[in-house]
């Protein structure tokens, strides 16, 4: 438990470096860049590629820092390219996915595994469960009638996003951006 709460201190302190400020500010834009290559496949379902910054930004510096851009991060997009009404509940999604990824990535190696284990944590509590509440408080939908092909993205999307994770931080690795960015 000690552990669990020193990540979440540490995380807290690295908002003290300037680096850590000006490295979440430009992974904040990739967010939003990123963001506007979603696509709407549905009325309830979508993907993007915008939870890659989150995700780095969770790895750098952990569950707070991960927390506050996320949501930081939805609340911009939502400014910049509306879809639909503003719902605080997507943002509070996105700041529980960034601690989640935080939690499980932050002074962490990054494996495959652990990747996995992430995007299934982020999937089905954050994604399919709440994602598929807050559609039902919005739009009165049936909470068990959204839940089958929300299910079903999920499977589909969870493998090829921790894939694509995977190589985009490996990618990092090698060219020693996480090593200059944490110097």
């Amino acid at each position: 438990m000690g552990n669990f709460k020193k990540q979440f201190t540490d995380s807290l302190e690295e908002l003290k470096s300037r680096k850590c400020l000006a490295v979440t500010a430009m992974l904040i834009a990739v967010g939003i860049i990123l963001g506007f290559f979603s696509v709407q496949i549905t009325d309830f379902i979508r993907v993007g590629f915008s939870g890659l910054a989150n995700e780095l930004t969770a790895y750098l510096f952990g569950p707070v820092v991960g927390g506050i851009m996320g949501g930081i991060t939805d609340i911009l997009k939502y400014i910049l390219k509306p879809t639909g009404p503003f719902f605080f509940g997507w943002t509070l999604n996105a700041i529980l996915a960034a601690v989640i990824y935080g939690v499980i990535f932050y002074k962490h190696s990054i494996s495959l595994g652990r990747i996995l284990i992430a995007k299934l944590l982020v999937a089905v509590l954050i994604n399919l469960v709440l994602g598929t509440y807050w559609l039902h408080v919005m739009y009165g939908q049936a909470f068990f009638a959204l839940l089958p092909a929300r299910a079903l993205k999920q499977v589909a999307s969870v493998p090829l996003e921790a894939v694509l994770f995977y190589v985009v931080a490996q990618t990092l690795q090698k060219a020693k951006v996480f090593a200059a960015v944490r110097s």
